[in-house]
């Protein structure tokens, strides 16, 4: 029989306290497809019903079917559901995370959300229905972070298409999570001045209005008068 590497972990902590580790890649070897994986999954997840639970991520995403189903799964716990990031929770990651009552972060972590992507092959029609997927698919990822931040679904698109890196404070500033870890217990709702965001496409676009702008070339005239002119200038060189 085949052995999966399972890249979640449930566990209970000696003060009794309910532990959900999400690490590494969404969905590794195979969800989509796999009638193992989910139910296992959820066979894990139902053992702890009725009980508060803490997610605990580090990921860099993965699977975009796996992160649906777990974070609709997450959402329909009838328990509590804190989720703690502490390195990374990136693309599908970031999905599964917004599924928490409460979303802390550590101070030196990171969230990143961008636009689902795909391999496809085939002809045009192919090319195209693969592009409508893509579309509806951001669209259901999208659903989750508006949920969860209370900002406009362009706002989401807007940060999604230019792949935003969110250090804790600016997650905590658009709403994608709610508190720094380690830190007192007021949410931080003010305007973070030194919060950073990275977004690849602003930065790019920024870097490529910088550049200086190709001048056209200077048009020779047709008659060759400029040979004349030449000839001036020397002459007028030779007489000082």
């Amino acid at each position: 029989m085949k052995t999966m590497r399972k890249f979640w972990n449930f566990s209970e902590t000696e003060n009794g306290e309910n532990i959900l580790r999400l690490d590494g890649e969404i969905a590794s070897e195979s969800w989509w497809g796999d009638e193992v994986t989910p139910k296992l999954f959820m066979s894990d997840l139902a053992g702890f019903a009725g009980k508060d639970i803490t997610v605990w991520i580090n990921s860099p995403g993965g699977d975009v079917v796996a992160g649906s189903q777990i974070y609709t799964a997450l959402k329909e716990h009838n328990g509590q559901v804190t989720v703690k990031i502490d390195g990374i929770a990136a693309s599908a990651a970031s999905v599964i995370a917004m599924a928490g009552d409460f979303v802390y972060m550590s101070p030196t972590s990171l969230l990143m959300i961008h636009d689902p992507m795909t391999i496809a092959m085939g002809n045009e029609t192919d090319m195209a229905q693969a592009i409508n997927i893509l579309r509806e698919c951001k669209e259901s990822i999208i659903n989750a972070y508006a949920l969860k931040t209370g900002i406009s679904r362009s706002k989401v698109s807007r940060l999604m298409s230019d792949e935003t890196w969110m250090n804790a404070k600016k997650a905590v500033e658009l709403g994608f999570a709610d508190k720094i870890l380690y830190t007192d217990n007021k949410p931080e709702t003010e305007t973070v001045l030194d919060s950073y965001l990275f977004g690849r496409r602003v930065v790019f676009n920024s870097l490529l209005s910088k550049l200086p702008k190709a001048q056209p070339p200077v048009p020779v005239p047709e008659d060759n008068s400029y040979i004349n002119e030449i000839e001036n200038l020397k002459l007028e060189f030779e007489i000082i």
